[in-house]
C-alpha cells in the first residue's frame, strides 16, 4: 500500500488543439482529494466494487479474486478466493431487519458458470451453486421478499437458504444483462435489444410454491442495452449502444420518452456528412445511468447530459467530458457529480445555475421528447418566450484526478472516508480528504501526546 500525496491537475498543454475537453490549472481549490492511497491485491483488471458497511467494501475483477478492504486505513481485510475464471456480477446481500443475528452475505457470479456465496465477516465460503447452464451476468435482490435473483440464459428464484425457488425455460443465447425491480412484485431484465417484465408469485395458503411469470416483451429499442436503472418508484431508464433513450412507467411499462436520434449535428453540416460524422456508436452508446429527486444523469459516449425531471428538459451537458467513453457516474451532495472513463481519469462536476438573458436556439437529435427537437418558427415562439427568463445550468469541472494508468472501470462515494476507484491497471486508489486526513493525523497525535503525559509537559 502506497500513500501519496497529490497537487494539481491533468497537464493542459496541447489537449487544447485536439478537443474541446474542459480542462482545469494546477490550483484545484475546490477538489477535496489531494491524497491517495494506492492499494495492491489483484492480478488482472478490477472491474466491480461494492460497499458492505460504513467503513468496508469489496473488490472483484478478471482474476476471479474478492477482496475485502477497510475503506478508511487501506487495509487488506479478507480475501476470497473460489472461482476459477473472471468475475460477472457481484452484490451484497443483507440480513433481515427483524434477524437477530447481523450476518451479511457477499454474492458472486463467474465466467466459471458457478455462484458463491460467501460470509463478509469472516470470508467463509458458504456454499457454492453448481447447477448453472450458462454464465450469470447480473445477480439482484429482492429485499423486501428476500430472495435473490441470477440471470443469465435463464432467470432463476433463490431464497436465503440457497434453495432454487423457481426459474425460467430457457430465454436467449443472448443471456440476461441486467435487472431492476419494479412495482407489484415484478422485475425488467435486459436480453439483448428487449426489455421482459417477469413477475415473482410468492407462495399462498392456494399454492404452496413460488412461480416466476413473463407478462410482457418490450421491443422498442433497435440495439443492445447496455443500462437500466430505477429512477423512482414510478419509472425506470434504458439506454442503448446506438443512443437510444427510453424513460418508461413502472406500473404499466408504457413509453414516457424516446429519442433515438442521438446527436446534436452542427447547422454548419449537411444531411450526408451528420451521418458520416456523428454516427459513431461508440460516440453515443448510453454506458451509465445515476439520479436523484430532481435529475436523470446520463453517461452518453464521451459526455454527460443532465435532465431534469420537473422542468422536463435537459439543463446541462458536456458533450466531451472525457477523452474516451464515460463508464461510470454518480451524483454526490452538494450538486456534484463524479465521473470515471476509458481514458484513465475520474473527474468532479459541480451543477451550477445560470441566468439565460436571451432565447437560445433549440438544437435538433437528443433528448427532442422532451422539447428539443425541430418545430416552425410559429410553433417555437412561445417556447422561446418561456426560455427567455428560463435558469439552465452548466457542469464546471473543479477536480481532475490522474492515478490510474488505464481504464477506469467504476468508484464507490464514502461520505467520512473518500472515494474509491478501481481499474485496468489491476490497482485500487482510495482518493482521501487531505483537510480531514490532516486533522485526524494531528488529533491522534494529541491523543497519544495525552496518554503518554507528554502533552502536560509540553504546556
Amino acid at each position: 500500500m502506497l500513500r501519496w500525496l497529490i497537487g494539481g491537475g491533468r497537464e493542459p498543454q496541447g489537449l487544447a488543439e485536439k478537443s474541446p475537453l474542459q480542462t482545469i490549472g494546477e490550483e484545484q481549490t475546490q477538489n477535496p482529494y489531494t491524497e491517495l492511497l494506492v492499494l495492491k491485491a489483484h492480478h488482472d483488471i478490477v472491474r466491480f466494487l461494492v460497499q458492505l458497511d460504513a467503513y468496508r467494501f469489496a473488490s472483484a475483477g478478471d482474476d476471479g479474486v474478492v477482496v475485502v478492504w477497510n475503506a478508511q486505513t487501506g487495509e487488506k481485510l479478507l480475501e476470497l478466493n473460489g472461482h476459477t475464471q473472471k468475475i460477472t456480477a457481484i452484490i451484497t446481500f443483507p440480513s433481515l431487519e427483524s434477524c437477530e443475528e447481523k450476518n451479511q452475505l457477499i454474492l458472486t457470479a463467474s465466467a466459471d458458470r458457478t455462484v458463491i456465496v460467501w460470509d463478509s465477516d469472516t470470508g467463509r465460503q458458504v456454499q457454492r451453486i453448481l447447477c448453472f447452464q450458462s454464465t450469470v451476468k447480473c445477480l439482484t435482490v429482492l429485499q423486501r421478499l428476500d430472495v435473490w435473483l441470477s440471470g443469465g440464459n435463464d432467470l432463476c428464484v433463490w431464497n436465503r437458504k440457497l434453495d432454487l425457488l423457481c426459474k425460467t425455460s430457457h430465454l436467449s443465447d443472448t443471456g440476461i444483462s441486467d435487472l431492476v425491480e419494479i412495482p407489484k412484485n415484478c422485475v425488467v431484465a435486459a436480453v439483448g435489444k428487449e426489455l421482459i417484465i417477469f413477475r415473482l408469485v410468492a407462495p399462498t395458503e392456494g399454492s404452496l410454491e413460488w412461480d416466476i411469470l413473463e407478462i410482457k416483451h418490450l421491443l422498442d429499442h433497435q440495439d443492445n442495452i447496455l443500462s437500466l436503472m430505477n429512477v423512482n418508484d414510478l419509472s425506470f431508464v434504458t439506454g442503448s449502444h446506438i443512443g437510444e433513450l427510453i424513460i418508461w412507467d413502472a406500473l404499466d411499462w408504457t413509453m414516457q420518452a424516446y429519442e433515438r436520434n442521438f446527436w446534436d449535428p452542427s447547422p454548419q453540416l449537411d444531411t450526408q456528412q451528420e451521418i458520416k460524422l456523428c454516427q459513431k456508436s461508440n460516440d453515443i452508446s448510453i454506458h451509465h445511468f445515476t439520479c436523484d429527486e430532481e435529475n436523470v444523469f446520463a453517461a452518453v459516449g464521451r459526455g454527460l447530459y443532465v435532465y431534469n425531471l420537473q422542468m422536463k428538459r435537459v439543463i446541462a451537458c458536456q458533450k466531451t467530458a472525457h477523452d474516451s467513453n464515460v463508464l461510470h457516474i454518480a451524483k454526490l451532495p452538494n450538486r456534484q457529480l463524479i465521473s470515471c472513463s476509458e481514458d484513465g481519469s475520474v473527474r468532479i462536476w459541480e451543477l451550477r445555475e445560470k441566468q439565460q438573458l436571451a432565447a437560445e436556439p433549440v438544437p435538433t437529435g437528443f433528448f427532442n421528447m422532451w422539447g428539443f427537437g425541430r418545430v416552425n418558427k410559429q410553433a417555437s415562439q412561445p417556447v422561446k418566450k418561456q426560455q427567455e427568463n428560463a435558469t439552465s445550468c452548466s457542469l464546471e469541472l473543479i477536480g481532475d484526478l490522474i492515478g490510474h494508468s488505464s481504464s477506469v472501470e467504476m468508484f464507490l462515494y464514502f461520505e467520512d472516508h473518500g472515494l474509491v476507484t478501481c481499474s485496468a491497471d489491476h490497482l485500487i486508489i482510495l482518493w482521501k480528504n487531505g483537510e480531514r486526513e490532516s486533522g485526524l493525523r494531528s488529533l491522534r497525535l494529541f491523543q497519544k501526546l495525552e496518554e503518554n503525559g507528554d502533552l502536560y509537559l509540553a504546556v
